[in-house]
């Protein structure tokens, strides 16, 4: 595991010039790396990173981000925040080229600015590279100019104004970054349907498995783990289509199989509860009277009526 803990290590690392500035650094790259077979390379920072990179040489290379694949398609934006792992290994000698930008901030820069806090709120530093932000050319554009206003400005002589206008810069490219995957939860709406039913899916296969009654009930976590994508991504994605996040579209399956359950067997409300993943009656009774403003009980007895 390397652990890079300024960004100076990061430039040793990649052999490039030294930074002009301890902890924010905006360049371009167009560097060359020989990773050698069976090689596994394991990292982390304690720095934020945002790159716009385009990568070549990677047909024999497996990278993940924290548990997830890497998407190798051009012109996209990731970002990684201090402490997120990503790792690569290859089956043969390969030599990996990146060009693009690259932005790296370390929170010390931030500190004692209003975006020292806000900046944890936006939720595409808990995305997987795989769920990378696809750009088209005049938002690859947006992106690069901000980018470039922060690099004239960390090489320019320092002053009292400096920190705040590349604060006001970082501001802006997180605010056009938020506004860019909205946009793309819109464009991509075939492919985000696509995992929309597949995330029915592997609910109720959940649910029918009979995992519940021995892991409990269906988590986020888990429920993100079987669609390859990060549990950030997923409620987004649910957010943007249907107004609720993940928890609640999990608790409005496991109510609709409740009534299901209820309407047509002569099960116990217990002996329901624990299939359905339930520890406590009591939780199941709260969720179910919160979801329909009837108990199960008097559920199952509308039916009877």
């Amino acid at each position: 595991m390397v652990h890079y803990k300024t960004i100076s290590q990061w430039f040793q690392a990649w052999q490039l010039p030294k930074p002009a500035h301890p902890l924010i650094s905006a360049f371009q790259i167009d560097a060359t790396r020989m990773i050698r077979s069976g090689e596994t390379v394991t990292s982390f920072c304690d720095f934020y990173c945002v790159a716009l990179k385009r990568v070549t040489g990677t047909e024999e290379l497996k990278l993940k981000y924290g548990q997830h694949p890497y998407d190798f398609n051009e012109g996209m934006l990731t970002f990684v925040s201090p402490g997120q792992v990503t790792s690569l290994t290859v089956e043969k000698d390969v030599e990996v080229k990146q060009s693009g930008w690259y932005l790296i901030v370390h929170p010390d820069f931030l500190w004692n600015t209003p975006l020292a806090s806000t900046i944890k709120r936006y939720e595409f530093w808990s995305y997987a590279v795989n769920e990378a932000l696809f750009l088209s050319e005049k938002e690859e554009e947006t992106i690069i100019n901000i980018v470039q206003n922060i690099h004239r400005e960390t090489h320019a002589g320092i002053d009292k104004f400096s920190k705040q206008i590349i604060i006001a810069q970082l501001e802006s490219l997180l605010g056009y970054a938020e506004r860019f995957y909205n946009r793309q939860f819109i464009t991509r709406e075939k492919a985000n349907h696509q995992l929309l039913d597949r995330l029915e899916k592997v609910v109720n296969e959940y649910l029918n498995s009979g995992q519940p009654t021995t892991k409990g009930l269906p988590t986020v976590n888990d429920m993100a783990a079987l669609l390859h994508i990060s549990p950030k991504y997923l409620s987004s994605l649910l957010r943007m289509h249907t107004g609720q996040n993940t928890q609640h579209y999990i608790h409005e399956k496991l109510i609709e199989r409740a009534k299901e359950r209820i309407s047509t067997t002569e099960l116990s409300m217990s002996e329901i509860a624990y299939e359905l993943g339930f520890e406590h009656l009591q939780s199941f009774s709260r969720l179910f009277k919160a979801k329909t403003r009837l108990s199960p009980l008097a559920f199952r007895q509308s039916f009877k009526q």
